[in-house]
């Protein structure tokens, strides 16, 4: 398993809510995002007499009777939120919800750690971001954390590891202290960092053996789209792309669509209701339909990367190379409670063009690859057409 510390989506697995198919945000920044015409900025509380509205009346009720009451209308809604059998739906805090739109903006609070735990317990820095308040402390990639703040991190969760980087639990910001003890061969050390505001590097490209290049894709925060564009132009014309969709817990929907868009010339990318209302998603013309595309998944790749891996797989444009993905199509939509928490509740499901489920079920790749996934898609690109 492993972390960074520039999400704060980790903890919504730790609280049953993993991670959402984010059309959520996208109807709160929608002005950014130019994803979705106001009508579809509805709640469900605008659609009266549907289950989604029931549940959202039953959550915001319960909510403003616990204010009255002097209890938490947080966790009241959260209890309310359990009772409905609401897969996907969660609470958060007013500065959870603040830190993950954030985040999805492509911007965080923390050092420019990433990690994982071994097998034997241990935190192993896995990168270290350039730039970063960590790159300037000298860690390095392969480093292993003991401490944070002076606690034990071995065996702990990643993603409480994450949350310690972060200071969640103190709503840390930039510039507040977090002392980190570290080990490297028989040294030992400890660094205090303070924290920065950092950007978000969710597309990096790097040339492989044949001529093949590489495009990996962390998670849908703003201007992904246009990265991989930028990043598939930088390419040879006939040089296969692998496209990295391994891991990528999703994010913003309009940027999977952009994404979408750099090899579609045009067409349906993804239907999806909310309340009854069928919508459509569409790539923009123009595209590049021609050179040959793998898109690389596993069991991390979820929601708005299931979107698109859907669409890509349907439209006949890549062949999808690895394992089973994660299976989150659900939709929802955010309802401010009383105390200024948000609640997102399901109102709806998307379907790929071919009009297949993705929600429970996963999408199943072309070409099933659970060793050496990467290797595979090479050889599968060196049959596709002229890669060089």
């Amino acid at each position: 398993m492993s972390g960074r510390d520039l999400f704060c989506e980790p903890r919504r697995i730790r609280r049953g809510a993993a991670l959402t198919l984010v059309f959520a945000s996208v109807l709160v920044a929608g002005a950014a995002t130019g994803s979705f015409s106001d009508p579809a900025r509805k709640t469900a509380a605008e659609a009266p007499g549907s289950a989604a509205a029931r549940h959202h009346d039953e959550v915001t009720r319960a909510a403003a009777e616990a204010m009255a009451d002097g209890k938490s209308p947080m966790e009241a809604a959260e209890r309310a939120v359990s009772r409905s059998g609401d897969r996907w739906g969660a609470v958060y805090s007013r500065g959870e919800y603040e830190e993950f739109e954030e985040a999805l903006d492509g911007q965080y609070t923390g050092v420019g750690l990433w990690a994982r735990r071994e097998r034997d317990g241990r935190i192993e820095v896995t990168r270290v971001s350039t730039g970063s308040p960590a790159a300037a402390a000298g860690i390095r990639k392969g480093d292993l954390l003991r401490t944070i703040d002076g606690a034990k991190v071995d065996g702990r969760p990643v993603t409480e590891v994450v949350s310690l980087l972060r200071g969640d639990a103190d709503a840390a910001t930039a510039g507040t202290k977090v002392s980190l003890g570290l080990e490297r061969g028989p040294r030992s050390w400890s660094r205090t960092l303070r924290r920065a505001r950092l950007s978000t590097d969710s597309v990096t490209a790097s040339r492989l053996s044949g001529g093949v290049t590489l495009i990996k894709v962390d998670a849908f925060t703003k201007g992904v789209g246009d990265a991989v564009r930028t990043a598939v132009g930088r390419t040879s014309a006939r040089a296969g792309i692998v496209l990295d969709l391994r891991g990528n817990s999703g994010g913003l929907v309009a940027e999977a669509v952009t994404t979408a868009s750099v090899f579609l010339d045009g067409g349906l990318v993804a239907t999806y209701d909310v309340n009854g209302t069928q919508r459509a998603l569409h790539a923009d013309a123009g595209g590049d339909t021609a050179r040959p595309l793998v898109a690389l998944v596993d069991g991390g790749t979820m929601s708005a990367a299931e979107l698109l891996t859907g669409a890509l797989q349907d439209r006949g444009r890549a062949v999808v190379v690895g394992s089973r993905t994660f299976g989150k199509g659900s939709v929802q939509m955010p309802s401010r409670l009383p105390d200024g928490s948000v609640a997102e509740l399901t109102v709806g499901h998307y379907r790929t063009p071919a009009g297949r489920s993705v929600d429970g079920r996963g999408i199943t790749p072309d070409l099933e690859a659970d060793k050496e996934p990467l290797k595979r898609a090479e050889t599968v690109l060196s049959g596709l057409g002229d890669l060089s």
